[in-house]
C-alpha cells in the first residue's frame, strides 16, 4: 500500500528555495516520484512549437501528507481493522482514506 497517492494534500519539505512549504495536490504517483499540481514548473522546448511549461517530477522523501484533521504535515501510518487496511495520520490518529 502506498503511503502517499494522488488526491492527497502535500507539503514539500525539501528542494528548490522557492517551493520549499508551500502546498499543492498530487496529480499523480510514478516510480518513487510525485507530479504536484502547480509546483516545480518547468519549459520544455517543442519544435516548432515554442515553449510548454509543465510540471516536473518530485522525489517522493521530499514531500509529506498534510492531515484533513489537525492540518499538519505528518507521517503515515498503517492499520488494520476488519482485514482492510488504511492509512493513518501519526500526530493525531484520524484516517486519512475515505
Amino acid at each position: 500500500m502506498r503511503k502517499i497517492k494522488s488526491g492527497d494534500t502535500v507539503m514539500i519539505m525539501r528542494g528548490r528555495y522557492q517551493e520549499k512549504g508551500k502546498t499543492g495536490v498530487v496529480e499523480r504517483v510514478e516510480d518513487q516520484r510525485v507530479y504536484v499540481k502547480w509546483m516545480r514548473i518547468v519549459k520544455k522546448a517543442l519544435k516548432g512549437k515554442g515553449f510548454v511549461e509543465k510540471e516536473a517530477p518530485i522525489d517522493i522523501s521530499n514531500v509529506m501528507v498534510v492531515c484533513p484533521s489537525c492540518k499538519k504535515p505528518t507521517r503515515v501510518g498503517i492499520e488494520q481493522k476488519d482485514g482492510k487496511r488504511y492509512r493513518v495520520c501519526k500526530k493525531c490518529g484520524a484516517k486519512l482514506d475515505k
